[in-house]
C-alpha cells in the first residue's frame, strides 16, 4: 500500500492523500472512506487463517459424514425391526380336527 499523508479540508475533515513517486498527488480521499476500505481488506496473515480455518471445518464435515455414529445406526435398525413386525400381518392359528 502506498504512503499517505493527512490534511484537513477548511471544514475539518480530515483526508488521505496519496503521493506518486515525483511528488505529485495521486488520490485524495476522505479520512472515513479510506479508512472504511482498509477495513474492508484483509492481511495476507488474516488470509491466511481464514483459509486454514476453512480447510479444518470442511475436514471435520467430511469425516462426520463418511461415518455416521454407531449408536445412531444401532438404533435406526431397531426402529425398523419394530415396524416390520407391527406391519406384519398376523397369522390365523390352525384348528386341529379330532
Amino acid at each position: 500500500m502506498a504512503r499517505r499523508t493527512t490534511h484537513r479540508t477548511t471544514k475539518g475533515t480530515k483526508l488521505y492523500a496519496v503521493r506518486g513517486k515525483d511528488g505529485t498527488f495521486k488520490d485524495i480521499q476522505t479520512f472515513k472512506r479510506a479508512h472504511a476500505a482498509d477495513l474492508r481488506t484483509k492481511s495476507s496473515e488474516e488470509a491466511a487463517v481464514a483459509v486454514t480455518k476453512a480447510k479444518k471445518k470442511t475436514a471435520k464435515k467430511k469425516t462426520a459424514k463418511a461415518a455416521p455414529a454407531p449408536k445412531k445406526v444401532a438404533a435406526k435398525k431397531a426402529a425398523a425391526k419394530k415396524t416390520v413386525k407391527k406391519a406384519a400381518p398376523k397369522k390365523a392359528a390352525k384348528k386341529k380336527a379330532r
